[in-house]
Protein backbone atom coordinates (compact mmCIF):
# COMPACT_ATOMS: atom_id res chain seq x y z
CA UNK A 1 0.00 0.00 0.00
CA UNK A 2 1.59 3.12 -1.37
CA UNK A 3 1.76 6.34 1.11
CA UNK A 4 -0.40 9.12 0.01
CA UNK A 5 1.39 11.98 -1.56
CA UNK A 6 1.81 15.21 0.33
CA UNK A 7 1.36 18.43 -1.45
CA UNK A 8 4.86 20.50 -1.21
CA UNK A 9 4.03 24.12 0.48
CA UNK A 10 6.39 27.11 1.85
CA UNK A 11 5.98 28.27 4.82
CA UNK A 12 6.46 32.26 5.59
CA UNK A 13 7.60 32.87 9.32
CA UNK A 14 7.89 36.38 10.86
CA UNK A 15 8.44 37.81 14.42
CA UNK A 16 8.15 41.63 14.47
CA UNK A 17 8.93 43.45 17.78
CA UNK A 18 5.96 44.79 18.74
CA UNK A 19 4.83 41.06 19.52
CA UNK A 20 7.82 39.15 20.77
CA UNK A 21 5.79 36.24 22.26
CA UNK A 22 5.17 34.75 18.27
CA UNK A 23 8.58 33.64 18.09
CA UNK A 24 10.03 31.93 14.63
CA UNK A 25 10.46 28.71 16.58
CA UNK A 26 6.95 28.88 18.03
CA UNK A 27 4.87 29.77 14.60
CA UNK A 28 6.98 27.43 12.91
CA UNK A 29 5.73 24.63 15.05
CA UNK A 30 2.08 25.23 14.67
CA UNK A 31 2.51 25.30 10.64
CA UNK A 32 4.39 22.25 10.49
CA UNK A 33 1.46 20.42 12.58
CA UNK A 34 -1.31 22.11 10.35
CA UNK A 35 0.84 20.66 6.85
CA UNK A 36 1.03 17.28 8.52
CA UNK A 37 -2.54 17.15 9.21
CA UNK A 38 -3.67 18.63 6.08
CA UNK A 39 -1.70 17.03 3.80
CA UNK A 40 1.24 19.53 2.76
CA UNK A 41 5.10 18.70 2.61
CA UNK A 42 7.49 21.73 3.77
CA UNK A 43 9.85 22.35 1.30
CA UNK A 44 10.77 25.79 1.66
CA UNK A 45 10.88 28.44 3.86
CA UNK A 46 10.69 32.72 3.55
CA UNK A 47 11.45 34.62 6.67
CA UNK A 48 11.88 37.79 8.26
CA UNK A 49 13.12 38.09 11.58
CA UNK A 50 12.05 40.84 14.01
CA UNK A 51 10.63 43.04 11.03
CA UNK A 52 7.40 45.11 11.52
CA UNK A 53 4.44 44.09 9.51
CA UNK A 54 3.54 47.76 8.18
CA UNK A 55 5.72 48.02 5.01
CA UNK A 56 6.38 45.55 2.06
CA UNK A 57 10.03 47.24 1.26
CA UNK A 58 11.35 46.51 4.68
CA UNK A 59 10.35 42.63 4.99
CA UNK A 60 13.22 40.76 2.15
CA UNK A 61 11.88 37.51 3.08
CA UNK A 62 8.13 38.20 1.62
CA UNK A 63 9.23 39.86 -1.19
CA UNK A 64 11.48 37.17 -2.11
CA UNK A 65 8.61 34.70 -1.71
CA UNK A 66 6.48 37.59 -4.22
CA UNK A 67 8.75 37.34 -6.62
CA UNK A 68 9.42 33.46 -6.61
CA UNK A 69 5.58 33.23 -7.11
CA UNK A 70 4.57 35.74 -9.34
CA UNK A 71 7.91 34.66 -11.40
CA UNK A 72 7.03 31.05 -11.25
CA UNK A 73 10.14 30.04 -10.05
CA UNK A 74 8.59 28.68 -6.70
CA UNK A 75 8.23 24.05 -6.77
CA UNK A 76 5.36 24.36 -4.05
CA UNK A 77 1.69 24.41 -4.64
CA UNK A 78 0.65 26.19 -1.39
CA UNK A 79 1.90 29.39 1.14
CA UNK A 80 1.22 28.53 5.41
CA UNK A 81 1.29 30.92 7.01
CA UNK A 82 0.21 31.00 11.24
CA UNK A 83 -2.35 33.75 11.00
CA UNK A 84 -3.34 37.04 9.51
CA UNK A 85 -1.09 39.03 11.48
CA UNK A 86 2.16 37.32 10.61
CA UNK A 87 1.29 38.12 6.79
CA UNK A 88 1.69 41.87 7.37
CA UNK A 89 -0.09 44.41 9.39
CA UNK A 90 -0.72 47.25 6.54
CA UNK A 91 -3.20 50.03 7.38
CA UNK A 92 -4.44 49.52 3.75
CA UNK A 93 -6.45 46.37 4.26
CA UNK A 94 -6.56 45.95 0.32
CA UNK A 95 -2.74 45.55 0.63
CA UNK A 96 -2.59 42.37 2.20
CA UNK A 97 -4.98 40.99 0.26
CA UNK A 98 -3.96 42.05 -3.46
CA UNK A 99 -0.97 40.27 -2.07
CA UNK A 100 -2.72 37.22 -1.78
CA UNK A 101 -4.50 37.47 -5.12
CA UNK A 102 -0.88 37.46 -6.69
CA UNK A 103 -0.23 34.02 -4.94
CA UNK A 104 -3.83 32.89 -5.83
CA UNK A 105 -3.72 33.88 -9.08
CA UNK A 106 -0.45 31.85 -9.81
CA UNK A 107 -2.26 28.81 -8.79
CA UNK A 108 -0.57 28.86 -5.22
CA UNK A 109 -3.20 29.78 -2.61
CA UNK A 110 -2.07 31.28 1.10
CA UNK A 111 -3.07 28.63 4.48
CA UNK A 112 -3.57 30.67 7.51
CA UNK A 113 -2.96 28.00 10.10
CA UNK A 114 -4.16 29.38 13.38
CA UNK A 115 -7.26 31.63 12.77
CA UNK A 116 -10.82 30.20 13.29
CA UNK A 117 -11.85 30.27 10.31
CA UNK A 118 -11.89 28.09 7.51
CA UNK A 119 -8.91 28.65 4.55
CA UNK A 120 -11.99 27.74 2.10
CA UNK A 121 -13.54 30.45 -0.56
CA UNK A 122 -17.11 30.76 1.67
CA UNK A 123 -18.54 33.89 2.08
CA UNK A 124 -18.13 33.51 5.87
CA UNK A 125 -14.71 32.80 5.96
CA UNK A 126 -14.10 35.88 3.65
CA UNK A 127 -15.65 37.98 5.23
CA UNK A 128 -13.85 36.38 8.30
CA UNK A 129 -10.36 37.25 6.74
CA UNK A 130 -11.05 40.39 5.21
CA UNK A 131 -12.15 41.96 8.95
CA UNK A 132 -9.09 40.47 10.69
CA UNK A 133 -6.97 41.86 8.13
CA UNK A 134 -8.81 45.43 9.18
CA UNK A 135 -8.15 44.22 12.79
CA UNK A 136 -4.34 43.80 12.01
CA UNK A 137 -4.11 47.05 10.93
CA UNK A 138 -5.82 48.89 13.86
CA UNK A 139 -3.92 47.06 16.06
CA UNK A 140 -0.90 48.77 14.74
CA UNK A 141 -2.41 51.96 14.91
CA UNK A 142 -3.74 51.94 18.40
CA UNK A 143 -0.33 50.73 19.77
CA UNK A 144 1.10 53.43 17.52
CA UNK A 145 -0.98 55.59 19.51
CA UNK A 146 -0.27 54.25 23.06
CA UNK A 147 3.41 53.99 22.59
CA UNK A 148 3.47 57.62 21.46
CA UNK A 149 1.80 58.89 24.53
CA UNK A 150 3.88 56.95 26.54
CA UNK A 151 6.74 58.46 25.36
CA UNK A 152 5.73 61.81 25.85
CA UNK A 153 4.88 61.13 29.21
CA UNK A 154 8.21 59.80 29.91
CA UNK A 155 9.95 63.21 27.85
CA UNK A 156 8.02 65.39 30.24
CA UNK A 157 9.71 63.97 33.20
CA UNK A 158 13.08 64.35 31.11
CA UNK A 159 13.79 61.40 29.77
CA UNK A 160 15.09 60.74 26.60
CA UNK A 161 13.49 58.63 24.40
CA UNK A 162 16.40 57.07 22.01
CA UNK A 163 18.77 58.90 19.42
CA UNK A 164 22.33 60.13 19.89
CA UNK A 165 23.34 62.15 22.46
CA UNK A 166 24.91 65.25 20.92
CA UNK A 167 28.30 66.51 20.90
CA UNK A 168 28.99 67.48 24.88
CA UNK A 169 26.33 65.29 26.15
CA UNK A 170 26.62 61.76 27.22
CA UNK A 171 23.83 59.45 28.06
CA UNK A 172 23.77 57.71 31.26
CA UNK A 173 21.42 55.28 32.57
CA UNK A 174 19.23 55.42 35.71
CA UNK A 175 17.44 52.55 37.86
CA UNK A 176 14.13 52.70 38.54
CA UNK A 177 14.86 54.32 41.23
CA UNK A 178 16.81 57.03 39.32
CA UNK A 179 20.22 55.41 41.08
CA UNK A 180 22.60 56.15 37.76
CA UNK A 181 23.58 52.53 36.87
CA UNK A 182 26.36 53.97 33.81
CA UNK A 183 26.87 55.73 31.09
CA UNK A 184 25.70 54.31 27.57
CA UNK A 185 28.55 54.18 24.96
CA UNK A 186 27.13 55.46 21.48
CA UNK A 187 25.47 51.93 19.88
CA UNK A 188 24.52 50.42 23.35
CA UNK A 189 20.93 50.56 24.45
CA UNK A 190 18.83 50.00 27.93
CA UNK A 191 18.07 45.99 28.78
CA UNK A 192 15.44 46.56 31.67
CA UNK A 193 12.31 48.14 30.23
CA UNK A 194 11.76 50.30 33.51
CA UNK A 195 14.90 51.79 33.29
CA UNK A 196 15.55 55.48 32.27
CA UNK A 197 17.81 57.42 30.36
CA UNK A 198 18.96 61.07 30.86
CA UNK A 199 21.68 63.43 29.02
CA UNK A 200 24.45 65.11 31.46
CA UNK A 201 27.03 67.23 30.18
CA UNK A 202 30.51 65.41 28.43
CA UNK A 203 34.18 66.33 28.78
CA UNK A 204 34.69 70.09 30.17
CA UNK A 205 36.51 70.77 26.91
CA UNK A 206 33.20 70.00 24.77
CA UNK A 207 30.99 71.99 26.86
CA UNK A 208 33.60 74.86 26.68
CA UNK A 209 33.58 74.30 22.63
CA UNK A 210 30.08 74.42 22.91
CA UNK A 211 29.94 77.83 24.90
CA UNK A 212 32.35 79.37 22.26
CA UNK A 213 30.31 78.56 19.32
CA UNK A 214 27.89 80.11 21.02
CA UNK A 215 30.34 83.39 21.81
CA UNK A 216 31.71 83.61 18.33
CA UNK A 217 28.11 83.69 16.89
CA UNK A 218 26.42 85.90 18.95
CA UNK A 219 30.07 88.48 20.47
CA UNK A 220 31.86 87.81 17.45
CA UNK A 221 28.78 87.44 15.19
CA UNK A 222 30.34 85.16 13.27
CA UNK A 223 28.29 83.33 10.59
CA UNK A 224 28.15 79.17 11.08
CA UNK A 225 30.72 78.79 8.45
CA UNK A 226 33.15 80.98 9.53
CA UNK A 227 32.40 79.18 13.29
CA UNK A 228 32.87 76.26 11.24
CA UNK A 229 36.12 77.30 10.00
CA UNK A 230 37.44 78.89 12.64
CA UNK A 231 37.24 75.89 15.08
CA UNK A 232 38.85 73.62 12.05
CA UNK A 233 41.82 76.42 12.16
CA UNK A 234 42.50 75.93 15.91
CA UNK A 235 42.88 71.93 15.37
CA UNK A 236 39.07 71.22 17.26
CA UNK A 237 37.74 67.83 16.69
CA UNK A 238 34.47 66.79 17.36
CA UNK A 239 33.95 63.40 18.92
CA UNK A 240 34.46 61.29 15.90
CA UNK A 241 38.26 62.99 14.96
CA UNK A 242 36.13 64.40 12.40
CA UNK A 243 35.98 68.17 11.41
CA UNK A 244 33.20 70.40 11.64
CA UNK A 245 30.92 70.77 9.15
CA UNK A 246 27.87 73.13 8.60
CA UNK A 247 25.70 70.77 10.13
CA UNK A 248 26.81 70.03 13.10
CA UNK A 249 27.25 73.37 14.20
CA UNK A 250 23.96 74.60 13.26
CA UNK A 251 22.65 71.74 15.38
CA UNK A 252 24.17 73.07 18.70
CA UNK A 253 23.06 76.59 17.64
CA UNK A 254 19.66 75.42 17.35
CA UNK A 255 18.90 72.59 19.22
CA UNK A 256 16.91 73.87 23.30
CA UNK A 257 18.94 70.61 25.16
CA UNK A 258 21.99 72.79 24.98
CA UNK A 259 19.90 75.35 27.17
CA UNK A 260 18.96 72.04 29.37
CA UNK A 261 15.36 72.11 27.51
CA UNK A 262 13.61 68.50 26.68
CA UNK A 263 12.14 68.79 23.24
CA UNK A 264 10.04 65.48 21.89
CA UNK A 265 8.11 65.16 19.16
CA UNK A 266 9.92 67.63 16.72
CA UNK A 267 9.26 65.59 13.58
CA UNK A 268 6.56 62.54 13.02
CA UNK A 269 7.45 59.20 11.73
CA UNK A 270 4.34 57.06 12.47
CA UNK A 271 3.75 53.54 11.01
CA UNK A 272 6.44 53.49 8.43
CA UNK A 273 5.44 56.66 6.39
CA UNK A 274 8.04 59.91 5.38
CA UNK A 275 9.17 61.76 8.29
CA UNK A 276 7.24 65.09 8.38
CA UNK A 277 7.88 68.64 10.73
CA UNK A 278 5.40 68.57 13.92
CA UNK A 279 3.66 72.29 14.49
CA UNK A 280 5.73 73.59 17.79
CA UNK A 281 2.14 74.38 19.80
CA UNK A 282 2.65 69.88 19.34
CA UNK A 283 6.22 69.72 21.02
CA UNK A 284 6.44 67.96 24.03
CA UNK A 285 8.58 70.40 26.15
CA UNK A 286 10.75 69.35 29.35
CA UNK A 287 12.23 72.61 30.70
CA UNK A 288 15.28 72.32 32.58
CA UNK A 289 15.50 68.55 32.42
CA UNK A 290 19.41 68.66 31.38
CA UNK A 291 21.84 70.79 33.05
CA UNK A 292 22.65 74.04 30.39
CA UNK A 293 25.90 74.73 28.60
CA UNK A 294 24.05 78.00 27.92
CA UNK A 295 21.85 80.40 29.76
CA UNK A 296 18.23 80.89 28.39
CA UNK A 297 18.45 84.41 27.41
CA UNK A 298 21.47 83.73 25.12
CA UNK A 299 20.00 81.00 23.59
CA UNK A 300 17.13 82.82 22.92
CA UNK A 301 19.12 85.65 21.55
CA UNK A 302 20.93 83.05 18.81
CA UNK A 303 17.10 82.10 17.61
CA UNK A 304 16.42 85.51 17.12
CA UNK A 305 19.48 86.60 15.06
CA UNK A 306 18.92 83.36 12.89
CA UNK A 307 15.45 83.98 12.43
CA UNK A 308 16.08 87.75 11.37
CA UNK A 309 18.90 86.33 8.34
CA UNK A 310 15.99 83.94 7.23
CA UNK A 311 13.61 86.74 6.99
CA UNK A 312 15.80 88.99 5.43
CA UNK A 313 16.21 87.05 1.86
CA UNK A 314 13.37 86.60 -0.34
CA UNK A 315 13.20 83.42 -2.26
CA UNK A 316 14.36 85.02 -5.30
CA UNK A 317 17.44 86.57 -3.77
CA UNK A 318 18.65 82.74 -2.42
CA UNK A 319 17.31 81.11 -5.64
CA UNK A 320 19.70 84.04 -7.83
CA UNK A 321 22.34 83.48 -5.44
CA UNK A 322 21.99 80.07 -6.18
CA UNK A 323 22.19 80.62 -9.77
CA UNK A 324 25.24 82.82 -9.31
CA UNK A 325 27.11 79.96 -7.79
CA UNK A 326 25.86 77.58 -10.52
CA UNK A 327 27.70 79.86 -12.97
CA UNK A 328 30.83 80.31 -11.03
CA UNK A 329 31.29 76.92 -10.43
CA UNK A 330 29.17 75.04 -13.34
CA UNK A 331 27.40 72.63 -10.77
CA UNK A 332 26.18 72.79 -7.66
CA UNK A 333 26.91 69.78 -4.58
CA UNK A 334 26.19 70.20 -0.66
CA UNK A 335 29.48 70.41 -0.33
CA UNK A 336 29.82 73.49 -3.05
CA UNK A 337 27.04 75.33 -1.43
CA UNK A 338 27.85 75.21 2.30
CA UNK A 339 31.55 75.98 1.88
CA UNK A 340 30.21 79.20 -0.01
CA UNK A 341 29.48 82.22 1.78
CA UNK A 342 27.32 84.19 -0.24
CA UNK A 343 24.97 81.44 -0.50
CA UNK A 344 22.72 80.59 2.67
CA UNK A 345 23.18 77.57 4.25
CA UNK A 346 22.16 74.07 2.80
CA UNK A 347 19.45 73.74 5.65
CA UNK A 348 18.29 77.24 5.05
CA UNK A 349 17.19 76.14 1.45
CA UNK A 350 15.84 73.00 2.79
CA UNK A 351 13.69 75.15 5.61
CA UNK A 352 12.72 77.32 2.89
CA UNK A 353 11.81 75.26 -0.16
CA UNK A 354 11.53 71.77 1.22
CA UNK A 355 14.76 70.24 0.45
CA UNK A 356 18.33 71.69 -1.83
CA UNK A 357 17.21 69.59 -4.46
CA UNK A 358 13.82 71.04 -4.51
CA UNK A 359 16.11 74.67 -4.93
CA UNK A 360 17.86 72.92 -7.48
CA UNK A 361 14.94 72.36 -9.62
CA UNK A 362 13.87 75.96 -9.48
CA UNK A 363 16.91 77.17 -11.36
CA UNK A 364 16.45 74.72 -13.68
CA UNK A 365 19.57 72.09 -12.23
CA UNK A 366 18.13 68.84 -11.46
CA UNK A 367 18.69 67.02 -14.46
CA UNK A 368 20.33 63.08 -13.65
CA UNK A 369 23.28 64.33 -16.05
CA UNK A 370 23.58 67.57 -13.88
CA UNK A 371 24.68 64.98 -10.87
CA UNK A 372 27.17 63.10 -13.49
CA UNK A 373 28.66 59.62 -12.50
CA UNK A 374 28.77 59.97 -8.68
CA UNK A 375 25.45 59.62 -7.92
CA UNK A 376 24.65 56.26 -10.22
CA UNK A 377 28.01 54.94 -8.42
CA UNK A 378 26.38 55.71 -4.85
CA UNK A 379 23.07 54.54 -5.83
CA UNK A 380 24.71 50.89 -7.24
CA UNK A 381 27.06 50.70 -3.84
CA UNK A 382 24.07 51.80 -1.81
CA UNK A 383 21.75 48.67 -3.70
CA UNK A 384 24.67 46.41 -3.51
CA UNK A 385 25.05 46.83 0.33
CA UNK A 386 21.46 46.25 1.14
CA UNK A 387 21.30 43.20 -0.90
CA UNK A 388 24.35 41.69 1.13
CA UNK A 389 22.74 42.33 4.28
CA UNK A 390 19.32 40.62 3.03
CA UNK A 391 20.78 37.65 1.74
CA UNK A 392 23.36 37.32 5.02
CA UNK A 393 19.75 38.04 6.70
CA UNK A 394 17.53 35.20 4.64
CA UNK A 395 20.33 32.71 4.54
CA UNK A 396 20.90 33.06 8.85
CA UNK A 397 17.11 33.77 9.09
CA UNK A 398 16.45 32.64 12.85
CA UNK A 399 20.02 34.42 14.18
CA UNK A 400 20.52 37.43 11.56
CA UNK A 401 18.19 40.90 12.31
CA UNK A 402 18.60 44.26 10.33
CA UNK A 403 18.16 46.92 12.93
CA UNK A 404 18.09 50.44 12.09
CA UNK A 405 20.60 53.16 13.97
CA UNK A 406 19.86 56.87 13.56
CA UNK A 407 20.69 57.88 10.63
CA UNK A 408 19.12 57.97 7.07
CA UNK A 409 19.54 54.39 5.44
CA UNK A 410 21.88 53.24 8.17
CA UNK A 411 20.88 49.97 9.55
CA UNK A 412 23.29 47.40 10.96
CA UNK A 413 23.50 43.49 11.62
CA UNK A 414 22.99 41.75 14.62
CA UNK A 415 24.04 38.69 15.65
CA UNK A 416 22.68 37.52 19.52
CA UNK A 417 24.20 40.43 20.98
CA UNK A 418 27.08 41.70 18.07
CA UNK A 419 26.26 44.74 16.22
CA UNK A 420 27.81 44.32 12.65
CA UNK A 421 28.46 47.62 10.73
CA UNK A 422 28.21 46.17 6.86
CA UNK A 423 30.42 48.57 4.40
CA UNK A 424 31.10 48.56 0.32
CA UNK A 425 34.13 49.57 -0.88
CA UNK A 426 34.23 50.95 -4.73
CA UNK A 427 36.63 50.52 -6.63
CA UNK A 428 38.79 52.96 -8.62
CA UNK A 429 41.50 53.36 -10.81
CA UNK A 430 44.16 55.93 -10.93
CA UNK A 431 45.71 57.40 -13.47
CA UNK A 432 48.62 55.26 -13.81
CA UNK A 433 45.86 52.39 -13.94
CA UNK A 434 46.12 50.79 -10.47
CA UNK A 435 42.80 49.51 -9.43
CA UNK A 436 42.35 50.42 -5.28
CA UNK A 437 39.37 50.79 -3.24
CA UNK A 438 37.66 53.50 -1.42
CA UNK A 439 37.25 52.44 2.15
CA UNK A 440 34.67 54.88 3.74
CA UNK A 441 33.96 53.83 7.14
CA UNK A 442 31.04 55.08 9.42
CA UNK A 443 32.37 56.81 12.25
CA UNK A 444 29.28 56.06 14.86
CA UNK A 445 29.81 52.53 13.83
CA UNK A 446 33.67 52.45 14.56
CA UNK A 447 33.52 49.64 17.27
CA UNK A 448 31.30 47.47 15.81
CA UNK A 449 32.75 44.24 14.01
CA UNK A 450 32.45 45.76 10.27
CA UNK A 451 31.64 43.40 7.23
CA UNK A 452 33.81 44.88 4.56
CA UNK A 453 32.90 44.12 0.87
CA UNK A 454 35.36 44.92 -2.18
CA UNK A 455 33.35 45.74 -5.45
CA UNK A 456 34.50 44.37 -8.48
CA UNK A 457 36.21 46.84 -10.84
CA UNK A 458 32.98 47.63 -12.20
CA UNK A 459 31.56 48.64 -9.37
CA UNK A 460 28.13 45.88 -10.66
CA UNK A 461 29.43 43.15 -8.13
CA UNK A 462 31.03 41.89 -4.78
CA UNK A 463 34.79 40.69 -5.22
CA UNK A 464 35.57 39.36 -2.04
CA UNK A 465 34.84 40.03 1.90
CA UNK A 466 36.46 40.66 5.37
CA UNK A 467 35.50 40.76 8.47
CA UNK A 468 37.07 43.16 10.54
CA UNK A 469 36.50 43.77 14.91
CA UNK A 470 37.01 47.49 14.76
CA UNK A 471 37.48 50.19 12.23
CA UNK A 472 39.09 52.72 13.51
CA UNK A 473 40.50 54.20 10.09
CA UNK A 474 37.52 56.71 8.69
CA UNK A 475 38.67 56.75 5.38
CA UNK A 476 41.81 55.36 3.47
CA UNK A 477 42.24 53.59 -0.17
CA UNK A 478 43.33 49.72 -0.26
CA UNK A 479 44.87 47.82 -3.31
CA UNK A 480 44.12 44.17 -4.37
CA UNK A 481 47.15 42.57 -1.90
CA UNK A 482 47.15 45.28 0.61
CA UNK A 483 48.47 43.84 4.05
CA UNK A 484 45.79 46.05 5.75
CA UNK A 485 43.41 43.12 5.26
CA UNK A 486 45.42 41.06 6.70
CA UNK A 487 43.98 42.74 9.88
CA UNK A 488 40.44 40.82 9.27
CA UNK A 489 39.41 37.32 8.19
CA UNK A 490 38.01 36.65 4.82
CA UNK A 491 34.87 34.99 4.14
CA UNK A 492 34.82 32.52 1.50
CA UNK A 493 31.10 32.35 1.30
CA UNK A 494 28.23 33.57 3.22
CA UNK A 495 27.64 30.29 4.91
CA UNK A 496 30.58 31.18 6.97
CA UNK A 497 29.47 34.38 8.36
CA UNK A 498 28.18 33.69 11.71
CA UNK A 499 30.70 31.49 12.64
CA UNK A 500 33.36 33.77 11.96
CA UNK A 501 31.78 36.70 13.04
CA UNK A 502 31.52 34.99 16.89
CA UNK A 503 34.85 33.61 16.34
CA UNK A 504 36.30 37.42 16.51
CA UNK A 505 33.93 38.39 18.56
CA UNK A 506 34.97 35.90 21.37
CA UNK A 507 38.81 36.21 20.68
Amino acid sequence: MTAKLRTPAAQYLRMSTERQQYSIENQSLAVRRYSEVEGFEIIQTYSDAGKSGLALRNRPGLCQLLEDVVGRKCKYKAVLVYDVSRWGRFQDSDEPACYEFLCKSAGIPVHYCAETFGNESSFANMMMKALKRTMAGEYSRELSAKVFEGHKRLARLGFKQGGLAGYGFRRFLLSREGETKQQLRDGEHKSIATDRVVLVPGTQEEVQVVREIYRLFIEEQYSVLHIVRELNRRGIRRRDGGIWKHGAVRIILSHPKYAGCHVYGRTSQKLCTASVPVPRNQWTVAPRAFDAMVDQATFDAVQRVKGEQAKNQTNEVMLERLRHLLATKGRLSYSIVSSSPDVPSPSTYRLRFGSLRRAYDLIGFGKPEDFGLSVDIRRRTQALREKLMNQIQTTFPEHIQIIGKGGRRRSLLQLDEIFISVRTARSVKTETGILKWIVDAAPRESNYLTLQARLTPANDGIQDLYIFPSFKKLRFSLRQEDKWLDRGIPLHNLGEFCKVARLIRSS
